[in-house]
């Protein structure tokens, strides 16, 4: 004989083979719940239960405490035309209920079945030996009051008269518990309270996290995130339906392969949104054999569900640990705390169980990958205040060098000489330098600008190079969409450096050329630069003050969602910038 304890969680996994196992606020709601998941703890049996023996026929005298089983068979009856089996439980009640509060029992049977206790009918589900006439009826979990004047201490028999039309190779009792009559009641609502608590934590965070992807559809760890808590959430829903709707034991195995489904989804996911933030060697290679590990857990064994569950579970902690303890090793940030994170679900399983470390362990470890994300919008949030600073001070470093005493003396002096050889030139010379100071003025606050602006400015520049200079430049576009928006003066530096560092043609001339084009996936401007070559001790430095001013305006306005190049060619020079949608 062996004592029967009442678990937090009792039934809801185990039906098919039983015996193949025996911002702020959201963080801290989901650790509570998880704390009151992992701190559930069990109250004393009442009741001590013997060994389970049954028979396949039908007679009324086997309900009686008296009647002889010794030639009963012990384990689970196989049935393939959906007669009658009994099965017979000697229980031996340790205490005396009070008074004026009755026992029950609570039985999970796969089947419809009549319950009886030393003889007595107290309740029924179904209609065991008349399935097939009467179609399906009852519910797979059942709570039924014991009369108090036959719970006194001592011997009793439980009695269970059932039949399997459905699936009848799995007939079985899955689960039993005697307790207070209100409490089994009771106990399961409150269970099902913090399990919805836990699960509409999840929910919650679901939803954020998938809308701070949308904002950022590059951030494909924040989607991860969001399915794997949308998962979680789908599993407690399912795994608690019964609380629903009534489910009837021929629809029980759908639902857990319901459940299986959720399960696998979700020990693929976590560890993959680890593989992302603890890259490792031969990524890819390593996650197609986990996933063909899971497909084959998953399908090895159709119908036992338990080893399913566990051979799953067991195999993401196991790949998660070894990624994460790989970060450990590389000094990645965050990993030592993820470590901490995956081992405290082995500690709840040693004094709870492999049902309640599941849930418990699935909150702390996504209260890691969660701790993994905030660390990367800092870092994000972080890199993106540096380049406001950044590009602010570059903006001014800017405007300074087109107004430095160089700068304005090499103008004043070329403006002079026109002035005395051709004065209506020079009048000229001096309204294009006004216009460019003008269109300067209108766009260094500014974040985006008009294209159209933008080549506004190149060309009033090229006005007042021409006559510093005394050289011919021309200017040519190419597919250009007067829609677009561009942060400001980035082409006017790209025009900029072509002017300082390249020698004229032989005709004395230097031609630009800016090329637009776009698809679904980028924007893309080409500056081209047609010039004879590179002016001696010059060249196009990445790291000028021009092109860390273009970098820090791209990274401004598009954050990582950019790409620039600067590369000679045979004619010249060649600039690209992408803008990815």
């Amino acid at each position: 004989m062996n004592y029967s304890k009442k678990p937090f969680y009792n039934g809801y996994f185990t039906l098919v083979e039983p015996d193949e196992m025996n911002l702020r606020t959201l963080p801290y709601l989901l650790l509570v719940c998880t704390l009151v998941l992992m701190t559930s703890c069990s109250q004393p049996p009442v009741f001590k239960e013997g060994e389970i023996v049954h028979k396949i026929g039908d007679q009324p005298e086997w309900a009686a405490k008296d009647w002889d089983d010794g030639e009963w068979q012990k384990g689970k009856p196989i049935t393939d035309d959906g007669r009658v089996f009994w099965f017979r439980v000697p229980i031996d009640i340790l205490k005396a209920p009070e008074t004026l509060h009755p026992y029950g029992v609570q039985l999970e049977v796969y089947g419809e079945f009549e319950v009886f206790w030393d003889g007595v009918l107290i309740g029924k589900n179904g209609n065991p030996g008349q399935e097939a006439q009467l179609g399906p009826e009852g519910k797979l979990w059942g709570t039924y009051s014991i009369p108090e004047h036959l719970t006194a201490e001592g011997e009793h028999l439980l009695a269970i008269r059932g039949s399997l039309y459905y699936f009848p190779d799995h007939a079985g009792l899955w689960s039993l518990d005697i307790d207070y009559y209100d409490d089994l009641l009771t106990d399961r609502l409150i269970e099902a309270s913090y399990m919805h608590i836990y699960a509409g934590a999840f929910l919650i965070i679901s939803f954020y996290f998938l809308f701070l992807f949308l904002n950022n559809k590059s951030e494909y760890p924040t989607l991860i995130f969001s399915i794997c808590c949308f998962l979680v959430f789908s599993l407690v829903l399912t795994v608690f339906s019964e609380f629903y709707f009534p489910i009837h034991y021929s629809l029980h195995v759908i639902r857990l392969q319901i459940i299986s489904s959720f399960l696998l989804g979700i020990t693929f996911l976590i560890p993959f949104y680890f593989s992302m933030q603890f890259p490792y060697a031969r990524r890819r290679l390593l996650l197609i054999l986990y996933a063909g590990v899971l497909i084959f857990i998953f399908f090895i064994k159709h119908h036992a569900f338990d080893f399913r569950s566990v051979g799953m579970v067991l195999s993401m902690w196991c790949f998660s640990f070894g990624i994460v303890a790989y970060g450990a090793y590389k000094k990645v940030r965050g990993a030592w705390i993820v470590l901490v994170t995956l081992l405290l679900p082995m500690v709840v399983y040693l004094f709870s169980g492999f049902v309640i470390s599941l849930y418990s362990g699935l909150g702390f470890i996504l209260l890691g990958m969660l701790y993994l994300l905030s660390l990367n919008m800092k870092a994000q949030r972080l890199a993106y205040e540096n380049s406001l600073v950044q590009s602010t001070r570059l903006r001014l470093e800017l405007l300074k060098k087109n107004i430095q005493p160089h700068f304005l003396m090499n103008t004043l002096t070329s403006l002079i000489d026109w002035v005395e050889e051709s004065p209506k030139k020079g009048v000229l010379f001096i309204e294009a330098l006004a216009k460019e100071f003008d269109l300067f003025n209108q766009i260094e606050d500014q974040t985006l600008i008009p294209i159209t602006q933008e080549i506004e400015l190149c060309r009033t520049h090229l006005q007042i190079m021409e006559y510093r200079k005394e050289m011919h430049y021309l200017w040519e576009e190419e597919g250009i969409d007067p829609k677009q928006m561009v942060p400001p003066a980035i082409v006017h530096t790209l025009l900029e450096n072509g002017i300082t560092h390249s020698l004229p043609l032989e005709d004395n001339s230097i031609k630009f050329k800016l090329v637009y084009e776009s698809n679904s996936e980028y924007k893309c401007y080409t500056f081209l630069t047609f010039a004879a070559g590179v002016r001696p001790g010059t060249g196009h430095k990445e790291e000028g003050t021009g092109l860390k001013y273009i970098k820090a305006r791209l990274t401004e306005s598009y954050h990582t969602q950019w790409d620039f190049t600067s590369e000679p060619t045979a004619e010249g020079w060649k600039n690209m910038i992408k803008i990815y949608c």
